[in-house]
Formats: structure tokens, C-alpha cells, sequence
């Protein structure tokens, strides 16, 4: 990311600080700042300044700030992570004015990584096609890169051969537009009131909103704005999907203090807030017991099994269309036997589901 460009301190005399690594130069009275431009990846940058001491050019930070297009504080702070952190042995020569190595430097260090870093690091690659088409997908992709550009020649290798042999496949997510994210992003950070058209799933047409954003948050593959309706006066979630045309306005607010994401869905079983849980129970046989219990569908969840197969599960999560949909896609080898309530909204959908294929 850019940074100021104020220009490093210098020793007018010739000679560095003990202990320092300073650019002995003199400024010149009339050199105006520059504006420091995106360039190579830092460790990159640090790769070709090795190359440059290795090879006996003395480079100092007005050459090397001129080289890659940045500030004289971003070399000083690239030269002081070889110097702290790689362990390279560089010092100052007030002679030659510029940076050498004390002793002989074969190679620059490298990262070397074991095979299960490797995957790790794989698997959260793959998994940023999830913030595909938001604000987050080219900054993500762009610290990954400086992550892995200095593995060393083994890690790379087997990073390209996994890379065939692991991969992602969201299904069902939703094609976020980039503008809408980008507006509401910047309206939740800045905390500034937005305006947007919302088509609810009931409604017959868009209404406008007025909305203090509070939080964007992705929940089962959907992203979400979480925030205050001036209109209705509740707080209200919206999918990013049905969004359209977000304006963010001058207006300000300040966050309620007791706000909180976890405390709003802590009873929810997805997407839907509900104001309490219930005890849910549900039978599944055999078949959908050993699927169930291959993963962790709520934090409350509880699985008993039961002579001759299948299994007994209990959840704690408020009432809501979501938790209907994922029992229903159970179908015939799940049942629910608490609450009556969720037996006979269960028991209603499905012969009206019946109905249509009689």
C-alpha cells in the first residue's frame, strides 16, 4: 500500500549513524515530494536490492527509490527488514556511499516450507472464490501472492503440483455487483447513512431504504448488510442480491454500543434472526444420521444414536424459513418430532409439496 513520502533524514557530513542504516546523501532544497506509486511486492523489491549489493553497485536509497518508484522511507524500511529480520549482513560505506555486504552472501533467503504448509496455504487460495466480484477479492489475491513469492524452488514445486490435485466448488453462491459492495463497504467503515432499492422475497416491486450500516457479513455463501432502517426504525438484514442502486449520503451516526453480530444471531440457525431458540428435535434414519453427523450444523447441536440405526438430533435455534428448508431437504429420512409448532408447519409444506405431483 502507498505510504507518505517523506524523505529519509540524511547525515550532510558523509558518513552514516553507528548502528543505522541512513542514507548518506545531502537533499537537495528544491526536491519536491514525489507520489509514492504501487510497485513490485516488497519481498521482490527486496530481492533485486540483494542483487544490486551482491553484484558491488552500492546502492542508496535516492537510487533505489528511484529504481522502483517509491519513498526513501520504504527502502529504509525494506533494508532494515534484511538487515533485522533476514539476517543479511548490510552496512553502510560512506566512501562509496551506498550499501555493501560485510562478508560473502551466496543466495538470498528463502522460505522453506513443509509439504502440509504448502497445502495449507493452498487451501486458502482456493477458498478466495468465495469474495469473487467484492472489494476483498483483488487485496486477498495480492497478499497471497507476496505470501508465497518467496518459497523456496521445492515449496513452489509442489505448490504447482497440488494445485491440480485440491479445489473449491461453492455451490449456490450468489453473483455479488462489485459497485454495490464497494459503496456499502466504504458506507459501513465511514459510518455514513446509505440509500439503496430493496426487493424483499414478498414484495411485488423495490422500496427505497434508508439504512445507518452497521456490518456485511457472508452467511452460507450470501453476502448480507446488517444495519438500522431510518423508516421502519429496526434493525433490519439485507441480502446484497436483492440490493440495487445504493447511494451513500453526507449524513453520519454513531453505532449503537451494544451492537453485536454474534449476540444477534447466537439463536439463528443461518441467515434469519429470530428473537429466541427453541428446542428443536428431529429423527433421521440411518442413511441421513451418518451424513448429518459428518458435519457441524449449529454449535448447539446434539446427536444421540439410537438401536438399529439412525439417530436422534437436537438443536437449540430460533424458528425460520431456513431452518424449515434444511429439513425439508431431508426429506423422507428426516422427521421432526419437537417443536408441535415446526411438526405442523413441516407436515403443511410438504403435502402442499404433495399437491403438485398428484
Amino acid at each position: 500500500m502507498p505510504t507518505s513520502n517523506d524523505t529519509a533524514s540524511t547525515n550532510e557530513a558523509g558518513a552514516a549513524p553507528s548502528g543505522e542504516l541512513a542514507l548518506a546523501m545531502p537533499r537537495k532544497p528544491d526536491q519536491k515530494q514525489r507520489v509514492e506509486r504501487t510497485s513490485r511486492p516488497p519481498m521482490a523489491r527486496m530481492m533485486r536490492i540483494h542483487d544490486i549489493i551482491k553484484d558491488g553497485g552500492y546502492p542508496n536509497c535516492t537510487s533505489l527509490s528511484v529504481e522502483f518508484e517509491v519513498s526513501c522511507k520504504t527502502v529504509m524500511r525494506d533494508l532494515d527488514f534484511m538487515r533485522d529480520q533476514l539476517r543479511l549482513p548490510i552496512e553502510y560505506d560512506a566512501l562509496h556511499r551506498g550499501f555493501y555486504y560485510t562478508k560473502p552472501v551466496s543466495a538470498f533467503p528463502r522460505i522453506s516450507m513443509s509439504e502440509g504448509e504448502v497445502v495449507a496455504l493452498l487451501v486458502a487460495q482456493k477458498s478466495l472464490d468465495q469474495y469473487r466480484g467484492t472489494v476483498f477479492e483483488k487485496p486477498l489475491r495480492s497478499a497471497f501472492e507476496k505470501m508465497t513469492s518467496n518459497l523456496d524452488g521445492e515449496g513452489m514445486f509442489s505448490f504447482q503440483e497440488l494445485e491440480e490435485a485440491i479445489s473449491f466448488r461453492p455451490v449456490g453462491y450468489a453473483v455479488q455487483e462489485l459497485k454495490i459492495f464497494d459503496v456499502l463497504s466504504s458506507a459501513v467503515l465511514a459510518h455514513r447513512v446509505v440509500e439503496f432499492d430493496y426487493h424483499k422475497l414478498s414484495g411485488k416491486k423495490s422500496e427505497r431504504r434508508r439504512v445507518e450500516p452497521y456490518h456485511l457479513g457472508c452467511i452460507d455463501n450470501q453476502w448480507y448488510l446488517i444495519g438500522h432502517d431510518l423508516v421502519r426504525d429496526k434493525k433490519r438484514t439485507f441480502a446484497l442480491a436483492r440490493l440495487s442502486k445504493p447511494k451513500m449520503l453526507k449524513a453520519t451516526f454513531q453505532p449503537q454500543k451494544d451492537f453485536s453480530v454474534a449476540e444477534m444471531f447466537a439463536s439463528s440457525f443461518s441467515a434469519f434472526e429470530t428473537p429466541k431458540p427453541s428446542r428443536v428435535v428431529i429423527r433421521l434414519d440411518a442413511f441421513a444420521a451418518r451424513l448429518a453427523a459428518e458435519r457441524v450444523w449449529h454449535p448447539s447441536q446434539r446427536m444421540k444414536d439410537l438401536p438399529g440405526g439412525g439417530a436422534v438430533m437436537t438443536l437449540e435455534v430460533g424458528l425460520a424459513p431456513d431452518l424449515e428448508n434444511w429439513i425439508l431437504g431431508w426429506g423422507m429420512h428426516a422427521k421432526v418430532l419437537e417443536p408441535s409448532e415446526l411438526c405442523e408447519r413441516i407436515s403443511s409444506i410438504a403435502r402442499s409439496m404433495a399437491l403438485q405431483y398428484s
